[in-house]
């Protein structure tokens, strides 16, 4: 028999709609904003992008074979732009004179596809927001076109002015790349692997990069002051040597100025790793997903950014009011992002309308 869902939460559904309307009009018919509404808030609940589990979370009161197939009709022929959803995470995001950008790639394996995602995220507080990314139809590193664009893209819709850096791991060190930021004067902070020749102009000789470094002790480190050259690009480079599993390694930052932040400042780029764990394995799974088409991949990964957002701004404000607890090595008992899941997964599946901090969730996706 199939399975039918209750309409108790309702009134949780009407004041979710009332505020993804007002982000929406215009641009998408009135059900299909529903849509949205509903799966966000079913993926809270369930966990889980794989549409037999999501259908069975929606608070109306079809029958979850009916929901299964409205899924399956949105992400299939919905006109879902990217840059509306961009804008409005961006708009969501505490106002800055400038934001640091990170950028990195995350992929995983269905069946013999390739499922690879290129992610430009902001870094905010201790987590890193989702703000663009392309799909890449291939396995592997990005190119230098793929990075450009999602840059480019950035640029046009919010402007170079509100960029304060750039970082990036060791994946992202072409000569072109590395060129199309100088030119931009795109500050930025990019680790380069330890075998990297580099080129003393004071000096006139090239050297491994990891030999300007090896006096160092583990822990200490080091500024370059004089410019430098790596892939016939100028820059300016910092480094620590670190111990990692009982070996000798090397953290090495190329840098567009500033050498003296760049370590500190590349220890920010980790917040885009816990992004992915939390779309994947760790929250939202989305690596549940059976999707292979490229277009459809891209409509269910910017529902799981609204949700995202949508999680992380709640326990942003529930640590606000009640902190959470920190360990005794540092570490804080439960994510912001996991904290706010956790408290709107139980709201939503409720039937008394629990609210126990007397805070109005759906608001949280308001931008004014």
């Amino acid at each position: 028999m199939p399975l039918k869902t209750k309409g108790s939460l309702e009134y949780k559904n009407t004041e979710l709609l009332t505020t993804i309307k007002a982000n929406f009009t215009g641009k998408l018919q009135l059900a299909r904003i529903r849509l949205i509404c509903l799966f966000i808030t079913s993926l809270c609940k369930v966990k889980s992008v794989n549409f037999s589990k999501a259908s069975t979370g929606f608070d109306n009161c079809a029958e979850t074979s009916s929901n299964y197939r409205r899924i399956q009709r949105f992400i299939s022929s919905v006109d879902l732009q990217i840059q509306w959803i961009s804008r409005l995470i961006f708009a969501l995001i505490p106002a800055q004179k400038s934001y640091v950008l990170v950028m990195d790639r995350t992929n995983w394996k269905f069946g013999k596809q390739d499922i690879n995602i290129l992610m430009l995220g902001i870094s905010y507080k201790n987590m890193c927001f989702p703000i663009l990314f392309k799909m890449l139809d291939k396995r592997g590193n990005s190119n230098t076109k793929e990075t450009k664009e999602l840059i480019n893209t950035f640029i046009d819709w919010f402007g170079k002015d509100c960029i304060d850096c750039l970082l990036a791991d060791r994946e992202f060190v072409g000569e072109d790349w590395i060129g199309y930021l100088n030119d931009n004067r795109i500050e930025y902070y990019v680790r380069i692997r330890n075998n990297f020749k580099v080129h003393l102009p004071g000096k006139q000789k090239e050297i491994t990069v990891s030999h300007l470094f090896n006096n160092l002790k583990p822990g200490q480190t080091r500024q370059y002051h004089k410019i430098v050259s790596i892939h016939n690009q100028l820059c300016y480079i910092s480094g620590t040597k670190v111990i990692t599993d009982g070996k000798v390694d090397f953290c090495i930052i190329i840098s567009f100025n500033k050498p003296e932040k760049a370590l500190d400042t590349y220890k920010i780029r980790w917040q885009i790793e816990t992004l992915f764990k939390a779309f994947k394995s760790s929250e939202f799974n989305i690596e549940d997903t059976h999707l292979q088409k490229i277009d459809r991949l891209e409509k269910l990964i910017m529902l799981v950014m609204t949700a995202f957002v949508w999680c992380y701004k709640i326990g942003d404000y529930i640590d606000t009011i009640k902190p959470i607890t920190i360990k005794k090595h540092g570490n804080r008992l439960i994510s912001v992002f996991k904290l706010g899941l956790d408290y709107l997964s139980r709201l939503l599946l409720s039937k008394n309308q629990y609210k126990p901090l007397n805070i109005n969730c759906f608001s949280f996706l308001s931008c004014t």
